[in-house]
């Protein structure tokens, strides 16, 4: 102890006390008795309150901004800019239909509503023709160009929406650039199917992303379209202008997505992928085409019942209250789809999910023709959501595991030209003709047991050969 005490006295200035020794003499902070003791290190000194707990608001914001993160980050970098991007363009899209709602449709007789909701479907037919060729061919030459396509499209959007404040809601330049709005909203989804299977850590996790991104634009829509409404009763040009931010920021957030080309060249396809799955670059096996047009059977039933249940809702003075909660009930629909498809699809295989999506389209339809009013149309629009976007995600599946990776673009083309088509030729039947709600519910399910049987024949005669060999 001596020779510790009086250690101190020669020690140089500075210098530490017992240098390498385990015997150091300990800090201040070791003789709580002690006048130079410093405090305690910690969040707040000895005798002071703690800290005030964040309120609730802080905490459910925080809360929110967990899950918000954890649901757009699920799937790796990629894929969150990718969902992002998809988040925008559906809250621009939503923001677009509020703002041309009562243009479009609301303000006229139903007969005048009809000529130009006719109009508007016609118009939609022609580009396609165009485009899907022209597209397809693109995706395949150039793999790169779903990026850039998805990002041009965004920039157009925003730029006809500005053109649509500047002219005016009121004059004939609205049908052509509604037109143009909805072509460009098909080139971000075609280019957004086509990129997604390069935007995800594995190839065969399609279907499950696809209904996590179904999920993401559903909770996007809802977001803002109370915003939407809103802004719409201030003026519908507000509604645009908003859409015109999120066009903006989809087409921001499309710039930081991986370059398709290189992530083929980097990760290709995992080998367990191209061995258990019959992998056919040109053309696709023929269950594929079978599934393809089922699904656009499907699709064609969601456009048919929609305009019928609208012009239906229209000509008995319905509220926008009324066609809100179809339009609702259709999304809620297709939101259960994006949760039990995932489920489905690791215990069936694509093909029965797309026969029961027709079973539910017919069952639906019949009942409803039974008791028709609010309720039934509801429900109707609900299992329309629910049977489509069972169908889609298990057709996605299907189309993942039986085109090659370098053709899923222009295939991705092909198939989502053809379900718009299918959606337009069964939303201007009932435009074109009046037709009574009962009279149309009964067809719509007379039309779905058909497909659902002509499908089901195909697949079994495809099947037989192969038992047989």
């Amino acid at each position: 102890m001596t020779e510790d005490r009086y250690g101190d006295l020669y020690r140089p200035a500075g210098s530490e006390p017992y240098p390498g020794r385990e015997d150091a003499r300990p800090p201040a902070t070791a003789y709580p008795g002690r006048e130079d003791a410093r405090p305690p290190a910690g969040p707040y000194r000895r005798g002071a309150s703690p800290p005030a707990r964040p309120g609730l608001g802080r905490r459910t914001a925080r809360f929110a901004r967990r899950r918000v993160e954890a649901l757009f980050g699920r799937n790796g970098p990629a894929f969150k800019q990718l969902s992002v991007a998809w988040a925008a363009n559906v809250a621009g899209d939503t923001l677009v239909a509020v703002g041309l709602a009562g243009t479009l449709f609301f303000d006229v007789p139903t007969a005048e509503a009809r000529g130009k909701v006719a109009l508007y479907l016609a118009l939609t037919l022609a580009p396609f023709a165009i485009v899907a060729p022209v597209l397809g061919a693109l995706f395949s030459r150039f793999p790169g160009a779903y990026r850039g396509t998805l990002t041009v499209a965004s920039v157009l959007r925003a730029l006809t929406a500005i053109v649509m404040i500047t002219a005016g809601l009121n004059t004939l330049w609205l049908f052509p650039l509604a037109f143009a709005m909805l072509v460009f909203s098909r080139l971000f989804g075609i280019s957004k199917s086509a990129l997604l299977p390069v935007a995800l850590p594995e190839p065969t996790q399609l279907v499950s992303a696809n209904a996590l991104l179904a999920r993401i634009g559903i909770y996007a829509g809802a977001v803002v379209l109370p915003l939407g409404a809103l802004a719409a009763m201030l003026d519908p040009a507000v509604a645009l202008v908003v859409a015109v931010l999120f066009f903006g920021l989809a087409a921001f957030t499309g710039l930081g997505l991986p370059d398709p080309r290189e992530a083929v060249v980097d990760t290709g396809e995992p080998e367990s992928v191209r061995r258990d799955y019959p992998v056919v670059k040109h053309p696709p096996p023929r269950v594929l085409r079978i599934s393809r047009w089922a699904t656009a059977g499907v699709r064609l039933l969601n456009g048919f019942l929609l305009a019928l249940l609208a012009f239906e809702f229209r000509g008995a003075e319905a509220g926008a209250l009324d066609f809100g909660a179809l339009i609702a009930a259709g999304g809620a629909g297709y939101g259960l789809a994006s949760f039990i498809s995932p489920f489905l699809e690791r215990r069936l295989s694509e093909e029965p999910m797309v026969v029961a999506a027709l079973a539910v389209e017919a069952a639906a339809a019949f009942i409803a023709g039974q008791f028709f009013g609010l309720g039934a149309a509801a429900a109707l629009a609900a299992a329309a959501g629910l049977a489509w976007g069972t169908a889609k995600f298990a057709f996605d599946g299907l189309l993942q595991s039986r085109v090659h990776a370098d053709r899923r673009g222009s295939a991705f083309t092909r198939a989502e030209t053809l379900f718009q088509l299918a959606w337009v030729i069964g939303a201007i039947i009932p435009v074109a003709v009046a037709i009574d709600a009962e009279i149309g519910l009964a067809a719509a399910g007379v039309f779905a047991l058909g497909a659902q049987t002509l499908f089901v024949a195909a697949l079994l005669a495809e099947r037989e050969p192969s038992a047989g060999r």
